[in-house]
């Protein structure tokens, strides 16, 4: 497979993971509320509860910003060589696998995503930086520095959770 090839099937594996999310949420959601509610510690039970006012429409408008927000970033990747910014949504995407598969340990249960996380972003992610080390497009330096850079993530997927509850009643 070509690093091009590579790069762009982020998209592909970014949309199957997420369609998993927005299929299950909001059954899910209706489903383990009240189980979830009194398993989770006191403090951050009011953010839970407010993720769980969540539909799937909702959660799908956040789920296409992030898709308008990685779009730019994977073409200049693909197509301009220009990693770092890819690299650090792709760092955070590994880490997110991590939450889904902690989530369902601490829930004893089937989270939505946990499947595709772990079915499919884990090992793209893993061998995408495999194949970006071993063929000296990046440095693990580099993956490791655009950690935190990933982290601007959090406001653009906090605002098309906003969106969603705003444009999708």
């Amino acid at each position: 497979m070509t690093s091009q090839t590579l790069v762009w099937l982020f998209i592909v594996v970014f949309i199957l993971h997420d369609l998993e999310e927005i299929i299950w949420v909001e059954p899910w959601i209706k489903k383990n509320r009240n189980q979830v509610i009194t398993e989770v510690p006191i403090r951050i039970k009011q953010q839970i509860e407010k993720m769980f006012n969540i539909t799937s429409s909702q959660f799908a408008v956040a789920v296409l910003l992030e898709f308008i927000v990685f779009i730019p970033f994977t073409f200049l990747a693909a197509e301009q060589g220009k990693f770092f910014i890819f690299l650090s949504f792709n760092a955070l995407f590994l880490l997110h696998v991590f939450t889904h598969i902690g989530q369902s340990f601490y829930l004893k249960m089937y989270t939505p995503g946990v499947v595709s996380a772990v079915i499919i972003v884990l090992p793209y992610t893993l061998y995408l930086f495999y194949h970006m080390t071993s063929k000296e497009l990046v440095t693990w330096k580099e993956v490791i520095l655009s950690v935190p850079v990933g982290l601007i993530l959090v406001p653009i997927v906090l605002l098309g959770h906003e969106i969603g509850r705003r444009i999708v009643k």
